[in-house]
C-alpha cells in the first residue's frame, strides 16, 4: 500500500511538471499536494478563493474532497426559505387550471355575462325603490343618537333615560329594515342585503358613538374643572386642533364618523395631510374593473355550478354532491379573494384617501394565519377592534371569563351573519349562524392538533371547504322553498 502510494505521488509530480497547454505553467500548477502513505490528501490550506463556488479556475481532477455536512434544501434544518419558484410555478398552474374550467364553460354554456340583469337583482319597479328609501331613512336614527347624545352633555337628561332611548332607538335600527325586507314585496334580496348591511354599520357606529361620549362624561365628571383645563393643555400641546368633550357634539363630526371607514368613535381622528390623487385613482380604477370582474364571475362561473347542483341534491347523489361542492369551491373561493380585495383594500382605502382619514390598518396578515383564532383577530381590522372595544373588554370588565367572552363575540358575530342572509331570503335556516358558532371547536381543533405550516394548511381549507357549503345549503333551500313548493301545490 505504501509503494503504491509513492509511486502515485511521483506519477502526480511528474504530471506536475509537464509544460502547459496555454504557454508555461504558473504557480497554480505547481501547487499539487503530494499524497501521504495512506492515500489521502492533507487538509488544503486557506486560499484567498470563494469558498462557495463549485469549482474554481485552477482546480484539477486531483480535487479529493467534494462533500461537506449539509442538510436538503427542502429540509427544515437546512435553513433555506426562498421557495419563489415554487410559488410561481403554483400561480400559472393556478391560473393554467381555470383557465381551463373557464374556458370550458364558455363552450359548454355560452357568455351568460349580462350587466342589465344586475340592474334587475336590485330593483323590480323602476318607479319603486326601497332599498334606498331605507338607506336614506337610517340618517333619521342617526340623527335621534345625536340629539340624545347633545340633552345628556346639557344635563337636560339622566344617564338612565338616557341609555333607555339609545337601546330603542338601536333596537329600532335592526328591526325596522328587517321588517320592511319581510313585508314589503318590491324589495329585492339584494336589495334587502344592502339595506340592512347600511343599518348594521351604522348600529356598530352608534353603539361605538354612545360608548365614548359615555367615557368623556365619566371622565369630565372624576377630573373637575382644574384636572379638565390641564387636559386641554396637553391636548392641545400634542395635537394642534384637538377637539374635547362636548365640542365634539356637531353634525359635522358624527357625519365624518358615519362616512370613515370605522367602526370605533374617537374625538381626534388621525388624518393624513393630503388627498393623493394618484392613489385615489388607482383605488377607482381597481373598484370599477373588480366590480365587473366579479360579477362576470359570478353569472359565467358560479350561477351554472349552483344550478347544476340542484338535482344532486334532490336525488341526495352523495358523490355528486362532493362534486358539485368541490366544483364550486374554485370560482366561490376566488370570488371571495377578490372581494376582499376590492372592499379592504380599494374601497375602504379610497373612502379614507377621499376623507384624509390616516388609519389605513384594514387588515393584516390574515393569510399566515396558523390558528383560527388569528384569522379572525386579522382578516377585518375593524370588527376586530369594534368587538375588543366595546364588548369584549367590557365583558371582561364585568367578570366574564376570557372563554365566555370570546364565545359571546363568536355569537354576535353569527347573529349578524344570519341577520344579513336569512331576512333578505324569506327563510331562517340557521347555516351562517352554525357556520360561525362551529368556528369555536373548530380553533380548538386547529389549535390543538395543527402547528405551523399544518395549522396554515387548515385554515386555508376552511375558507375554501366551508363557504360553499353553507351556499349550497341555502340556495338548495331557497329553490325548494320557491320553485318546487309552488309547483307541487299546483
Amino acid at each position: 500500500m505504501g509503494d503504491r502510494g509513492g509511486a502515485g505521488g511521483s506519477r502526480r509530480r511528474r504530471t506536475a511538471s509537464r509544460p502547459s497547454s496555454q504557454g508555461g505553467g504558473g504557480p497554480a500548477e505547481e501547487e499539487v499536494r503530494d499524497v501521504g502513505p495512506g492515500g489521502d490528501a492533507p487538509a488544503p490550506a486557506p486560499a484567498p478563493k470563494d469558498e462557495n463556488r463549485d469549482s474554481d479556475v485552477g482546480s484539477g481532477p486531483w480535487d479529493l474532497r467534494c462533500h461537506r455536512l449539509q442538510d436538503s434544501l427542502f429540509s427544515s434544518d437546512s435553513g433555506f426559505s426562498n421557495y419563489r419558484g415554487i410559488l410561481n410555478w403554483c400561480v400559472v398552474m393556478l391560473i393554467l387550471s381555470n383557465a381551463r374550467l373557464f374556458l370550458e364553460n364558455l363552450i359548454k354554456y355560452g357568455i351568460l355575462v349580462d350587466p342589465i340583469q344586475v340592474v334587475s337583482l336590485f330593483l323590480k319597479d323602476p318607479y319603486s325603490w326601497p332599498a334606498l328609501c331605507l338607506v336614506i331613512v337610517a340618517n333619521v336614527f342617526a340623527v335621534a343618537a345625536f340629539q340624545v347624545e347633545k340633552r345628556l352633555a346639557a344635563g337636560a337628561l339622566t344617564e338612565q333615560a338616557g341609555l333607555l332611548l339609545h337601546v330603542v332607538n338601536l333596537a329600532t335600527i335592526l328591526c325596522f329594515p328587517a321588517a320592511v325586507a319581510l313585508l314589503l314585496e318590491s324589495i329585492t334580496p339584494v336589495g334587502s342585503v344592502l339595506a340592512l348591511t347600511v343599518h348594521t354599520i351604522l348600529f356598530l357606529k352608534l353603539v361605538s358613538y354612545r360608548d365614548v361620549n359615555l367615557w368623556c362624561r365619566e371622565r369630565r365628571a372624576k377630573t373637575k374643572a382644574k384636572a379638565a383645563s390641564a387636559g386641554k393643555k396637553a391636548n392641545g400641546g400634542a395635537a394642534q386642533h384637538a377637539v374635547s368633550y362636548p365640542d365634539n357634539l356637531t353634525y359635522r363630526d358624527l357625519y365624518y364618523f358615519l362616512l370613515a371607514p370605522t367602526l370605533c368613535y374617537e374625538l381626534n381622528f388621525p388624518r393624513s395631510p393630503r388627498i393623493r390623487k394618484r392613489f385615489l385613482l388607482r383605488r377607482l380604477l381597481e373598484m370599477l374593473f373588480l366590480t365587473q370582474l366579479q360579477v362576470g364571475l359570478i353569472q359565467q362561473w358560479m350561477v351554472p355550478t349552483i344550478q347544476n347542483s340542484m338535482k344532486p341534491f334532490k336525488d341526495m347523489d352523495y358523490s355528486r354532491i362532493i362534486e358539485r361542492l368541490l366544483k364550486l369551491a374554485v370560482p366561490n373561493h376566488l370570488i371571495w379573494l377578490i372581494f376582499f380585495y376590492w372592499f379592504f383594500h380599494s374601497c375602504m382605502n379610497a373612502v379614507a384617501e377621499l376623507m384624509q382619514f390616516g388609519d389605513r390598518e384594514f387588515y393584516r396578515d390574515w393569510w399566515n394565519s396558523e390558528s383560527v383564532t388569528y384569522f379572525w383577530q386579522n382578516w377585518n381590522i375593524p370588527v376586530h377592534k369594534w368587538c375588543l372595544r366595546h364588548f369584549y373588554k367590557p365583558m371582561l370588565r364585568r367578570g366574564s371569563s376570557k372563554w365566555v367572552a370570546s364565545t359571546g363575540v363568536f355569537f354576535a358575530s353569527a347573529f349578524f351573519h344570519e341577520y344579513l342572509v336569512s331576512i333578505p331570503l324569506h327563510m331562517f335556516r340557521l347555516w351562517a349562524f352554525t357556520g360561525m358558532m362551529a368556528q369555536i371547536p373548530l380553533a380548538w381543533i386547529v389549535s390543538r392538533f395543527f402547528q405551523g405550516n399544518y395549522g396554515n394548511a387548515a385554515v386555508w381549507l376552511t375558507l375554501i371547504i366551508g363557504q360553499p357549503v353553507a351556499v349550497l345549503m341555502y340556495v338548495h333551500d331557497y329553490y325548494v322553498l320557491n320553485y318546487e313548493a309552488p309547483v307541487a301545490g299546483a
